[in-house]
């Protein structure tokens, strides 16, 4: 089915979405038949675009050059890592003919496409993201085209290219992946969304917002400012240790990467001792201020200082020598809200420490972060009492809870967790989105149900009102 383009004010800009969108319909209409063996096959073929030990390399590096955002050997990891994890769920399941059959119920489940999907991929990832995300697209026999941020552009046309390149080499159609050239205006990306079938949006609360209101059916993800608590059952040097690898990760690009931890006060000292071991610094109230007052310069976060190596924030911060060479930054903070700027995400290796009076305390602590800042992502506990994570578990409005786990491995997926590889965490109702899990294949499937009669299933009147009956009458 072709979906006009409504007009924008940028008539050449209309022009190009109209030719992507007719070719990427064009891609998907030949595609859409195919098996699961050639659909497992095109997956594959994006996957090792993105894997190949020389592509990684030269994207990463392109990336921080393009962005200024991040290190390279960091997302190096962050590609390989990401795209073989996700290359691992994707074929370990179904999404062609019947992908589910329950004979008690009379149900068989078929999987088709959505159509076109529109991306829109954030530069913290510039790479990475939009493979992950062609990867499902493509899984469910979907085409995609992919509005970059502007500062990723020249990575994202980069990863693309090197995705058409391997459906090329294995025979599919290369315009199942396409891009919205340079310079892709907000009309142009406003006119992809309403021609689209599905959106899936990652990147700004902008762009997520602009999503949802498209008109189109859209995915959107919440903001990041995960909150983690120590309690005092904790292996600090283990906490410490994770801590400290997943905050400095890509320089915290993630939104999944750690922005305060709270403390229980009975091993407060202890564990900040051990946070200073792993690498962190403890800046005074002086120097918390220099921090404050060049990262937020004009009430925004700094694009010179986030996502910078510790040297070269510290000394943008006026630090001295001695925390240039550390790996992290600890500020302690007492406040929650827009007057307390550490209570938020950061996108920088500060780290906002707060000092609990119990394990209690320390849970409304983080549920106030979360209402000021990341309602619905997620949210961390170090601990050896399972008793405790599962009430924070059924107290949290978070779609994940992560135990003594490094949030940037694990939240998006991860070797010795069960949470399925992505690059777009869904935050729920809580996070203003439509989907409470970590985007995966299923989002981009259209299920037909066959139904077919079963044994009558209906209980006497009694046996669903009796109780009822009983306790207050007829």
């Amino acid at each position: 089915m072709t979906v006009a383009v409504k007009p924008v004010a940028d008539p050449a800009g209309l022009a190009v979405v109209e030719e992507l969108v007719r070719k990427g319909r064009a891609a998907q209409k030949a595609f859409a038949n195919a098996d699961q063996a050639t659909v497992d096959e095109a997956v594959t073929a994006l996957a090792w675009s993105l894997y190949n030990p020389a592509h990684a390399k030269e994207l990463a590096e392109l990336a921080v050059a393009d962005t200024h955002l991040g290190n390279v050997p960091d997302k190096i990891i962050k590609k390989t890592r990401k795209t073989f994890g996700t290359l691992r769920d994707l074929l370990r399941v179904k999404s062609v003919g019947i992908i589910e059959e329950d004979k008690k119920l009379g149900i068989t489940k078929w999987a088709k496409p959505v159509g076109l999907v529109a991306a829109i991929t954030p530069s913290t990832n510039p790479g990475a993201t939009p493979v992950n995300k062609a990867m499902m697209a493509i899984k469910g026999r979907n085409a995609i085209i992919i509005a970059s941020s502007p500062a990723g552009m020249k990575t994202t046309g980069k990863t693309v290219d090197y995705m058409r390149a391997e459906l090329r080499k294995i025979g599919a159609p290369e315009d199942l992946v396409q891009i919205l050239p340079p310079p892709a205006s907000k009309d142009m990306t406003q006119a992809l969304m309403r021609a689209a079938d599905l959106i899936v949006a990652t990147g700004s609360q902008d762009n997520v917002r602009r999503a949802y209101s498209s008109g189109t059916p859209a995915i959107g993800v919440g903001t990041g400012n995960v909150p983690v608590i120590i309690d005092e059952t904790a292996d600090l040097d283990d906490a410490a240790a994770k801590i400290c690898a997943s905050k400095i990760f890509d320089n915290a690009t993630s939104c999944s990467s750690e922005n305060s931890i709270t403390i229980v006060d009975a091993v407060y000292d202890k564990a900040i001792a051990a946070l200073e071991r792993a690498g962190g610094y403890m800046a005074s109230a002086p120097e918390k201020a220099k921090i404050q007052e060049a990262l937020w310069p004009d009430g925004k976060l700094s694009r010179t200082l986030i996502a910078r190596d510790a040297d070269v924030f510290a000394q943008g911060c006026g630090l001295p020598a001695e925390a240039q060479s550390k790996k992290f930054f600890m500020v302690e903070e007492t406040g929650v809200g827009r007057d307390y700027p550490f209570s938020g995400e950061k996108l920088s290796l500060v780290l906002t420490i707060y000092r609990a009076e119990n394990f209690d305390a320390a849970v409304t602590q983080v549920e106030d972060i979360l209402n000021h800042q990341g309602r619905g992502h997620s949210l961390g506990l170090h601990t050896k009492d399972m008793a405790r994570a599962r009430k924070v578990a059924e107290q949290a409005d978070v779609v994940r809870v992560l135990v003594n786990q490094a949030h940037t491995f694990a939240n998006g997926g991860g070797f010795d967790s069960g949470l399925n590889f992505t690059l777009s965490m869904g935050c729920g109702t809580w996070g203003g989105n439509s989907i409470t899990e970590n985007l995966n294949y299923k989002n981009f499937l259209n299920i037909t149900h066959l139904v077919t009669t079963i044994p009558e299933d209906k209980p006497s009147e009694e046996e669903l009102f009796g109780k009822y009956w009983e306790k207050y009458g007829k």
